[in-house]
This record gives C-alpha cells, sequence and structure tokens, in this order.
C-alpha cells in the first residue's frame, strides 16, 4: 500500500475522524469561554451600577422629602454608630463570604485538575494492559 493510498485509509479510520471531531468542538469552546467571561464581567458591574444608582437617588429622594416635610433627620452619636458599626460588620461579613467562595473555586479547580490527572492515568494503565494482552495472545497487524 503506498503512502496515498495509506492516508486515504487513515481518512476513513472512525477513529481519525471522530477525534478530528473532538477537537473542532473543543476548539470552537475553548474561543468562546474569554467571550462568556467578559460579558458575565460586564453584566456584573452594569447590575453593579445600576444597584448603586438606585440606593443613591432612593437617598436622596428621601432626603428631600425628609426636608420638604419637616421632618427631623439627626440621630444621636450612638445611633450613627450603630448604623456605621452595622455596615462595618456587613463588609467583614462580605468578605469573609468572597474570601469563602474564592477558596472553594479554588478546590473545585484542583479538583477537576485532580480527575483529568486521574483519567490521563487510568487511559495510560489501560493501554498498557490492552498491549500486555495483544503480547500475551500474539495478536499482530
Amino acid at each position: 500500500m503506498n503512502k496515498s493510498e495509506q492516508a486515504q485509509e487513515k481518512a476513513k479510520d472512525v477513529f481519525t475522524t471522530y477525534k478530528g471531531v473532538v477537537d473542532k468542538t473543543f476548539e470552537s469552546i475553548n474561543q468562546s469561554v474569554p467571550r462568556y467571561h467578559q460579558s458575565i464581567a460586564n453584566t456584573q458591574q452594569e447590575m453593579l451600577k445600576a444597584m448603586e444608582n438606585s440606593v443613591e437617588f432612593t437617598i436622596q429622594a428621601q432626603k428631600e422629602f425628609a426636608a420638604k416635610a419637616g421632618i427631623p433627620t439627626t440621630l444621636p452619636e450612638t445611633g450613627l454608630r450603630a448604623i456605621k458599626d452595622t455596615a462595618d460588620g456587613y463588609v467583614k461579613m462580605a468578605g469573609i463570604g468572597n474570601q469563602i467562595a474564592l477558596a472553594a473555586i479554588d478546590a473545585t479547580q484542583a479538583g477537576i485538575k485532580n480527575v483529568s490527572e486521574n483519567v490521563k492515568a487510568y487511559n495510560d494503565l489501560s493501554q498498557t494492559t490492552v498491549r500486555s494482552w495483544i503480547t500475551a495472545f500474539g495478536i499482530t497487524n
């Protein structure tokens, strides 16, 4: 069989075809991932900005209403401190929550990497086993 015939035979091989399809699929997915990441980040930023604007506008409207209605807006120092302490506590709690979430993501990534390494090791073992059987049973091409 000449090289041209071998190339044609290989092109008809189901595993070569399947590998090509799988490679093309993952290449397409890998190209779209950065766009998804950027789109998600942009959406989060827009949502945070919208929420911030909403709160600011609400505070401004309440302040204006209180001023026009003659509602007193002063609080004793202890009340102001309680508000500030509550906000500080929330910020600390959110920071801890973010650290936990990031640690969980890191652990998940490490787990996925381990799975990938285990699949490779299992595949290597399987290939070695098949080669041993082929040798043991004297199978030739």
